[in-house]
């Protein structure tokens, strides 16, 4: 992997409790967790809907976690999308 050859600090899947309210509510298994600071989601769709945007909201305010990447591949040019929560 392309993370490995650049020795950047990563994890996959890796669960992560989500909390509401400091109650633990639930899991998230991200894609990626690059250097412990960014949350990596990759997806293969024709277009990033508001609802999956949505949904990666609602997983990661439960987080410690505040960047998102949205990276999708399944157009013909890979498309990224930077979200900040905060």
């Amino acid at each position: 992997m392309k993370l490995n050859n650049r020795e950047i600090n990563f994890s996959e899947e890796k669960q992560i409790p989500i909390t509401y309210k400091e109650k633990r509510v639930g899991y998230y298994k991200p894609d990626f967790i690059i250097e412990e600071k960014v949350i990596l989601e990759i997806k293969a769709v024709p277009h990033l809907t508001k609802p999956a945007i949505d949904q990666i909201y609602f997983y990661v305010k439960g987080t410690k976690y505040k960047l998102v990447l949205l990276a999708n591949f399944g157009t013909n040019k890979l498309s990224v999308k930077r979200r900040i929560y905060t």
